[in-house]
């Protein structure tokens, strides 16, 4: 794997070198976000009004060859949250640097599911339980369209591990597009260090406005931690071109001696020009496998992007 990614990067490399760019383009884009939420009646909750704030930095420049470099800088209320600088090799895929972003590898596709808002795990005590992903600091990653089959890769580099830097993290995906009109299977694996083996199989199908998933994950731990193993099924209807409604359910085999976790979720977006209005109303029983344990979540939200 390494003598891969070193020939990569020196190929890499030599084009760039190779090449030069013409002036790029720049842009910047925001966002504002306003939210009224309530949790549960056994969580503290202060005032439920609160605002966010999104701003993103993008720029792209064509080369001699064709390529096409393009960079994202983003930041949520003030404060980095994700960048990342990619190369489209047109025909050949794109290659990139993601840091603190999810754009390559069993993490792009790490729950696939279609929903108008948010995953029915999201936004509760869950801590994403059951749900395949590995780091992605300064992630290397590479995505490719071949006929129907996307090929997506990923590799983060853990340092000098005899100097003590941490275990290497590295995942694939593959998805057939068009199996039959509108549907999509998809199979994936990675590695979480040395502490965690991934995997995730999933279909996705899409008949006219309705979007129906159905994915099944694995998180296998190396250690004493039980293994866990989520199903996820949902569906999303665009009712007309301004308003989307969808629906889900999220179990999480906990293992031995727990009981399965279990989410349930709706949520609903109007969309009038740059402002959406969304919905979320999510409830989870047995958090972490504790029997007993419940969540849930509300909000509405009105969101205004510039």
């Amino acid at each position: 794997m390494k003598n891969i990614t070193k020939l990569g990067l020196t190929a890499l490399a030599g084009s760039l070198v190779a090449s030069s760019a013409f002036a790029g383009a720049m842009s910047v884009s925001g966002s504002a976000k306003i939210t009224h939420a309530s949790a549960d009646e056994t969580e503290v909750q202060g005032n439920s009004f609160s605002n966010s704030k999104g701003l993103s930095f993008s720029g792209s420049g064509e080369l001699d060859n064709g390529y096409t470099v393009s960079t994202t800088y983003s930041m949520t209320n003030s404060a980095f949250s994700s960048s990342q600088v990619t190369i489209d090799m047109g025909d050949m895929g794109t290659v990139g640097l993601w840091n603190n972003a999810n754009g390559a590898g069993i993490n792009k596709y790490s729950d696939v599911v279609p929903t108008a808002g948010e995953q029915v795990w999201d936004d509760s005590d869950t801590d994403d339980n059951g749900i395949p992903l590995h780091d992605n600091d300064n992630m290397l990653g590479y995505n490719g369209t071949f006929g129907n089959v996307d090929v997506s890769l990923a590799y983060v580099n853990g340092g000098n591990g005899s100097k003590g830097g941490a275990a290497s993290d590295s995942s694939w995906n593959i998805q057939y597009n068009n199996l039959m009109d509108g549907l999509s299977l998809g199979v994936g694996q990675g590695e979480n260090g040395t502490t965690q083996d991934l995997s995730t199989i999933y279909a996705k199908y899409t008949m006219g406005s309705l979007s129906v998933g159905y994915q099944i994950s694995e998180v296998d731990n190396t250690g004493s931690t039980a293994d866990e193993e989520s199903t996820h099924i949902g569906a999303s209807l665009a009712v007309n071109e301004n308003l989307s409604v969808s629906a889900g359910r999220f179990e999480v085999d906990m293992g031995a001696g727990k009981v399965d976790e279990e989410s349930t979720g709706f949520s609903a977006s109007y969309v009038m020009g740059s402002t959406t209005i969304g919905f979320v109303a999510n409830s989870t029983e047995n958090v972490a496998g504790t029997s007993g344990s419940d969540d849930s979540y509300r909000e509405i939200a009105v969101s205004f992007a510039f």
